[in-house]
């Protein structure tokens, strides 16, 4: 421009306008006119104040005049472009995810992460716990998720697994008298992946010696306002509501609710008996949400959402709509089989006013429950009603203890077998263990489970007696936790803890729809590092070494 050269300069902190001048040197200003994307240089020159300032950054008020230029590397036209909005797809990123490193939306998103990690360690050492590393070769406890597995080259035909979480480790740590334990924990999971799922990933690990539930909430409720008034400047002075599982069931449709908004969902089996409608004569299950103004909702616009419903990952069969018209009266998909006076009452149970529009779904009541969730969040969006930077918490108390597979028909541990029972419950585990609540809970921002835990058993008859309502023969039980029951019998005080999902606390935060932009390296949806070409064969000398012979694929 004008016998001038401008080249911005960029490095972790920002960028830097450049200066060269033809009419001072005009080798150097023809060198740098030869500089490409991605090179990195050396310059030398003189700080000084630009005449036309560029506020949008924060070095736009200098320019560095240059004086001497070194290309210390020269660098291959880059696949992407290295810009915020750049036109790379998530693949070409992830193959390239150093390059990918370099935009700053990504950068920014790191150095989030190392903020809350300080922030954690700070806070936790201030309340006396001490960070304990446990073990990553593990023996395989294959409850829950598949365990990735790691053969034993000293030990021919044995295997270490990953840990899918610190859990039985920091019991132990319990035990030997460390009263108050924490980790920023790697845990490792081979399960299916989804936007907020990598098969690695990192926890918050906590645990805390001669407490109650309400002491560990109180805790770490402490540590989640921490974090948000030093990083979003957000004082929350009020404690943390608390809702039973049952109660977010019915309210909401999930363990994990979205308390921005309202539209909870609305029982209305009583109100429709008197009708001909066979699809609700026959569904469990018959609930409605109430969509505030939205009465005046297209055909199209209702088919949409009818179509949504029915997308397989939400499974209902169709919906229902009833239009609460400004005049009072009703218009809905089912006005052959209900009169203006039935649908009324529906409108009075949930309390919809003129100008609202209810959306209703039957069937058995966990998947319509479900679905009703899923369809209560769809509207939400649609209304604005989720903003990214509102943020509402509350912990989920009491969730079930067990959970009954028909496949293999057993109970399973809703969340971990070392779960305790609320001890008034501890009675029913030997008459109907399906009703016995656990001593677990959950925190909940914006829909997001943020982390979860629970008041451990301690009592090595009690924990026999959980194996046993799960399935475990002694001999099971003994072989994979014989060294946690052993530990019992010494003097294992009562003990209780919660883990936070570091990723997601970060994507949170950040107001990311993925957890993939906070970690350095992610994995793709598939489970794989594009980047490094990994899982990948490995050589048959190696398979030797390790006693392993592969199968066929089929």
């Amino acid at each position: 421009m004008g016998g001038m050269t401008f080249v911005d300069i960029r490095d972790r902190y920002g960028i830097t306008q450049l200066v060269f001048n033809q009419e001072t040197d005009a080798a150097l200003c023809e060198r740098a006119n030869h500089l490409g994307r991605e090179w990195v240089i050396q310059v030398e020159g003189v700080v000084a104040e630009r005449s036309n300032p560029n506020k949008n950054i924060p070095t736009g008020a200098i320019e560095l005049l240059v004086e001497t230029l070194t290309v210390l590397n020269a660098s291959e036209v880059p696949p992407f472009t290295i810009e915020d909005e750049t036109d790379g797809g998530d693949e070409l990123r992830m193959k390239y995810r150093y390059l990918d490193l370099r935009r700053n939306a990504v950068r920014k998103n790191m150095e989030l992460r190392h903020r809350l990690v300080m922030l954690v360690r700070q806070y936790l050492d201030q309340q006396q716990f001490l960070e304990v590393e446990t073990p990553i070769l593990i023996g395989s406890t294959p409850e829950g998720a598949r365990d990735f597995v790691v053969p034993s080259r000293m030990n021919p035909g044995e295997f270490y697994a990953l840990p899918q979480s610190p859990q039985l480790f920091k019991q132990l740590l319990m035990v030997a008298g460390f009263d108050r334990y924490f980790q920023i924990a790697k845990c490792f999971r081979d399960e299916d992946l989804r936007a907020d799922r990598q098969p690695e990933f990192t926890q918050i690990d906590c645990e805390m010696s001669f407490v109650e539930q309400n002491d560990v909430l109180e805790i770490f409720e402490g540590l989640v306002k921490y974090v948000f008034k030093t990083i979003k400047g957000l004082d929350m002075t009020e404690a943390f509501p608390r809702m039973t599982w049952a109660e977010a069931m019915r309210l909401y449709g999930s363990d994990k609710p979205d308390i921005r908004f309202g539209m909870l969902l609305n029982e209305l089996k009583s109100c429709t008996e008197e009708g001909l409608f066979t699809v609700f004569d026959s569904s469990e299950y018959i609930g409605a949400i109430c969509v505030p103004a939205a009465a005046t909702y297209t055909r199209k616009q209702l088919d949409e959402l009818t179509e949504f419903v029915k997308r397989p990952q939400i499974g209902a069969k169709g919906m229902v709509y009833v239009k609460c018209e400004a005049d009072g009266s009703f218009k809905s998909s089912v006005d052959k089989f209900y009169t203006g006076q039935q649908l009324a009452s529906w409108a009075e149970v949930c309390q919809a006013k003129p100008g609202d529009l209810l959306l209703i779904l039957s069937g058995e009541t966990h998947k319509t429950r479900k679905a009703l969730c899923e369809l209560r969040l769809e509207m939400g969006h649609r209304l604005g009603l989720r903003p990214k930077d509102q943020f509402a918490a509350l912990w989920v108390v009491d969730f079930p203890m067990f959970e009954w597979d028909e496949t293999v028909e057993r109970f399973f541990a809703m969340h971990h077998p070392f779960t305790s029972p609320k001890p008034e419950d501890i009675a029913l585990l030997d008459v109907d263990p399906g009703k016995v609540r656990a001593n677990a809970y959950d925190m909940v921002i914006n829909g997001v489970e943020l982390g979860g835990g629970s008041i451990r058993i301690f009592d090595r008859k009690l924990q026999a007696k959980a194996f046993e309502v799960m399935g475990f023969t002694a001999e099971k039980a003994e072989a994979q936790f014989g060294f946690l029951m052993s530990a019992f019998q010494y003097g294992a005080p009562p003990h209780g803890g919660l883990a936070f999902g570091l990723d997601r606390f970060v994507s949170l935060l950040a107001g990311l729809d993925s957890i993939r932009d906070c970690i350095a390296f992610p994995k793709n949806n598939s489970g794989r590092d594009v980047m490094c070409d990994a899982p990948s064969t490995i050589d048959p000398a190696q398979l030797d070494e390790l006693n392993i012979t592969l199968k066929p694929i089929k």
